[in-house]
């Protein structure tokens, strides 16, 4: 049944995921598009853009979206995809709440102690690994074009992304300025306005 699945996946995803939900993004996109097929990688790609517009976590958002588009896909009503985007939202949320229930007895009163100063600092580059995967993840040829096939979209998301990355970095410009400002050049630039 999907819902059990959909339970297992997300649980093993919020368990197993470090780094906040960036670090999940490629994580997700392994079981839920490449593993199980529940959704095609477009599909994943939009429930990303939508995730980062929505408020709250970004891995949460997805999970929701995930669960209520995979059960979609399986055919059931939407009543019941509903009911999966829960089940996936709590799945994956499970292993957080459970975890900082535990480790927020100890994590004060340990935090100097330089065995739990060691994990901290062992984790860092794994999470910075996890984001960057997600990023690079997302860099296909389904959204960013191709030099040989479609170059007018490949250059314009590469400039769009250079331009992005920079105005954020250097410039300290609002993420939502930056996607608001984006979405309007995509839409120039493909022809929808």
């Amino acid at each position: 049944m999907i819902f059990l699945e959909l339970f297992y996946t997300f649980l093993k995803i919020g368990l197993f995921s470090f780094g906040g939900g960036y670090g999940m993004l490629s994580v997700i996109q392994g079981e839920v598009v490449t593993r199980h097929a529940w959704l095609s990688a477009s599909e994943f790609t939009d429930i990303v853009a939508i995730s980062q517009m929505t408020p709250g976590p970004i891995g949460i958002n997805s999970a929701t979206y995930v669960g209520y588009t995979a059960v979609l896909n399986s055919g059931a009503p939407e009543w019941l995809a509903v009911i999966g985007s829960l089940v996936a939202s709590f799945a994956v949320m499970l292993p957080s709440i459970v975890l900082m229930l535990i480790v927020s007895r100890y994590l004060i009163k340990y935090s100097k102690n330089p065995s739990v100063e060691a994990v901290f600092k062992g984790l860092r580059p794994a999470v910075v690994g996890l984001v960057a995967s997600a990023a690079l993840i997302l860099m296909t040829e389904e959204n960013f074009g191709s030099p040989g096939n479609t170059p007018l979209q490949f250059w314009v998301s590469v400039t769009l992304f250079i331009a992005a990355f920079v105005a954020m970095k250097f410039f300290k410009v609002s993420p939502i300025l930056i996607l608001l400002l984006a979405a309007i050049l995509g839409a120039v630039f493909y022809g929808v306005v």
